[in-house]
């Protein structure tokens, strides 16, 4: 009878309370949690009666109900908890066919499709910071069931709209006409938590983050292509992702990498020597992956291609979009211009200065895209699309870290004069919303706002804080030719740069020493004769060379036809290079790297000593230079060899160097105790770093016999020349 008037009770306390998780026992309010711990007791009390049974049966059903009136289910996953608010496919035009297959998209931005599922996907890696934007916690997301699903199109989660954007692009100066997402696949946007951090709030204003996965399967907009991303690939633009943005430059993210038992033919070479590889995904997050490419859908006719855009003539369309861009990720330009011209122009004014500086940001990292068409520009000025990108070793103003770009069109050197032409086409593309003599003001900045992030960047990676002299882009300019002049490591010396300090009254009796000393700590990231060597030697068969050199004296047309002068000159340059070093002996290259830097080591020095005027404390100084330039200046990159390790492993069924390299990469200007060297070494096993030997090589390097393991900060092995990125 004591358990039936509990049920009785419970029953009429439900009744008389407005909170329906509260149930009063014996006039007393309890949560649910409470009755657990009464169940207990009556489970350890008299024999169990069909009573005991009922009270158990009620207070669970009612503690369920409970929770599912206040809006929570503990199980569901937390991926299937995410708010979406898809407002790109509700402000912009979407194509009404769902017709399957590669076709011509006109007068949408935006088409349904449906990603393709995977077999067996499973997680390779993820990246908490980069989740923590949607308010998912790693563990959490590593641990549901359904994560690999969701997180690679193979499940549509709840609220979710599948679609890809459709663009044109410029690739390689020449305009291609439609492309779109051929691979990747927006999934829609996911309100931010409501405690992100202000600091990300201003990044992004929205309050949403777009999320993609880049490799689901066949868009409108595939081509010729499957719509697959594989493994390798994948890897590389969610390590690359991360690591640019614990660099501090604007970039998408990457909160995880899924790969699979699915299977595609991918011919890595384009040599005929294909190979079935896994097919994989990457979830990609940015505030929107609107391009400069999405307003060229409008483009008439090109005048040497003759492809048009899909959208031509649906001028209203690029207005729509126009007014989109603004008023969502622009707010403060759209609230400080009723008119519209001059509105337009401020935004444009805005875009060209965040690509001056993040193309300024690249140059000081030693950043190469790779394919800076303008389907890869973000319209937010973020790093956008990693392809075959690469992080500079030996420092050479014409780095070309995409072995398909064999014109050098996006070498390094050339990265802000292609942003300027891109950001003139996209100026092109905004007529008459954007007129042509308000844009060409705006692109006339372009380049001192360039130089002036450059500068300033450059600066605080030298030191130099309390003064800006004039001859400081003389001394920078100086310390580049001295770094090509010598094949110093790029990301290696500025670190050193630190441990050069400046001069003191107590140091002048010793200048000669302190100089020495300094010169042997950056000779030891200078290059042996046998690199220089190898990498002077011309990328062009001497017989296309002799050919080429002698039709463009016979024939200059058909010379310009099929190559350029450009071209020629970069061939030969290195030729004459090369046939320099083959005259010159180990000993004499290392006397003349010593004199180049000490050389410069002087110069520097004395504008250190400007620094130290007015009576300045020397050592707080020094101690602000190093933390200054330490955190400027990172101890480790992404470089080729570091991914292409990771990706053999992952190829391996190893996942542990992937998440090794991601830990390592998050905090970039900081040594990690126990992350020093990589966990996993291919090709034969590894041998652990030596002595430098005569070449001015570390260790036993026997090709593909073995392979030096070296730390992440470390000058890259020679096996590293034979990686190639396409």
């Amino acid at each position: 009878m004591l358990q039936f008037s509990l049920f009785s009770e419970i029953k009429c306390g439900l009744s008389k309370c407005s909170n329906p998780m509260c149930l009063f026992l014996g006039g007393t309010k309890t949560t649910t949690d409470q009755i657990s711990v009464d169940v207990e007791k009556l489970r350890s009390a008299a024999a169990w009666t069909f009573e005991n049974i009922l009270v158990l049966f009620a207070v669970t059903s009612l503690s369920h109900a409970g929770m599912e009136d206040m809006g929570v289910d503990t199980s569901r996953s937390c991926l299937e908890r995410l708010e979406f608010d898809n407002v790109a496919l509700k402000k912009l035009p979407l194509d009404p066919s769902t017709e399957p297959g590669v076709r011509q998209v006109r007068g949408a931005c935006f088409s349904r499709v449906q990603p393709t599922p995977l077999k067996n996907p499973k997680f390779v890696a993820v990246s908490g910071p980069a989740l923590a934007l949607l308010g998912l916690d790693a563990d959490e997301v590593l641990k549901d069931p359904l994560g690999p699903e969701y997180l690679s199109g193979s499940k549509v989660m709840p609220g979710s709209e599948p679609a890809a954007h459709c663009y044109c692009g410029h690739q390689f100066g020449q305009f291609a006409g439609q492309l779109g997402d051929g691979a990747a696949c927006y999934l829609g946007e996911v309100k931010a938590p409501v405690d992100q951090s202000p600091e990300l709030l201003l990044e992004n204003p929205t309050g949403r983050w777009e999320i993609q996965v880049k490799g689901a399967g066949l868009t409108p907009y595939s081509r010729q292509a499957d719509g697959r991303k594989v493994l390798r690939s994948s890897i590389r633009e969610f390590l690359c992702s991360e690591a640019v943005f614990a660099l501090g430059v604007p970039t998408t993210r990457a909160g995880s990498v899924v790969t699979s038992d699915s299977r595609v033919l991918r011919d890595v070479f384009y040599d005929g020597n294909a190979r079935m590889e896994r097919c994989s995904v990457v979830l990609r997050i940015a505030p929107s992956f609107i391009r400069f490419g999405s307003f060229e859908i409008f483009k008439r006719a090109d005048e040497f291609t003759g492809r048009q855009g899909p959208s031509y003539g649906h001028d209203e369309i690029r207005t729509q979009m126009l007014d989109y861009v603004i008023e969502t990720f622009y707010p403060e330009i759209h609230q400080n211009h009723s008119d519209r011209i001059e509105r337009n122009t401020a935004f444009f004014r805005e875009v060209t200065l965040r690509t001056a500086r993040l193309v300024a940001q690249w140059q000081c990292v030693g950043f190469c895209h790779g394919v800076l068409n303008t389907d890869n520009m973000s319209i937010l000025g973020l790093t956008l699309d990693y392809g075959p990108f690469g992080f500079m070793d030996r420092f050479d103003p014409d780095f070309i870290c995409n072995a398909s770009d064999t014109s050098g069109r996006y070498s390094y050197q050339a990265q802000p004069a292609i942003c300027r032409w891109n950001l003139a086409l996209l100026a092109e593309a905004l007529v008459p919303d954007l007129p042509p003599d308000r844009a060409e003001q705006v692109l006339d900045e372009y380049l001192p706002l360039y130089n002036g992030f450059y500068l300033s960047n450059m600066r605080k990676k030298l030191g130099l804080l309390r003064k800006e002299e004039p001859e400081d882009e003389i001394l920078i300019t100086e310390l580049m030719q001295t770094m090509h002049n010598t094949g110093a490591d790029f990301t290696n010396t500025f670190r050193s740069l630190s441990q050069i300090s400046c001069p003191t009254q107590q140091e002048e009796e010793d200048e000669t020493e302190v100089i020495k000393q300094a010169t042997e700590l950056l000779l030891q990231q200078c290059a042996s004769l046998e690199e220089l060597k190898a990498a002077n030697r011309p990328t062009m068969d001497p017989r296309e060379l002799a050919m080429l050199l002698s039709m463009a004296q016979s024939n200059p047309a058909l010379f310009q036809m099929i190559s350029d002068r450009k071209t020629v000159a970069r061939q030969l340059e290195r030729l004459s290079r090369l046939k320099e070093l083959m005259d010159t002996t180990a000993e004499q290259l290392t006397a003349k790297q010593t004199e180049d830097w000490s050389r410069w080591i002087k110069k520097y020095r004395q504008r250190l000593a400007c620094e130290c005027e007015s009576g300045l404390d020397v050592k707080e100084l020094q101690e602000e230079r190093v933390r200054v330039m330490n955190n400027n200046n990172p101890y480790v990159v992404l470089r080729n060899y570091i991914a292409q390790n990771a990706v053999e492993a992952a190829e391996n069924d190893d996942f542990s160097e992937v998440q090794r390299v991601l830990k390592v990469l998050e905090k970039p200007f900081s040594v990690q105790e126990g992350l020093e060297k990589p966990g996993w070494v291919g090709r034969g096993g590894a041998v652990d770093s030596g002595e430098r030997d005569e070449t001015g090589e570390q260790g036993n390097t026997s090709g593909a016999e073995a392979r030096v393991l070296v730390p992440y900060d470390s000058k890259p092995p020679m096996w590293a020349n034979e990686i190639c990125v396409t």
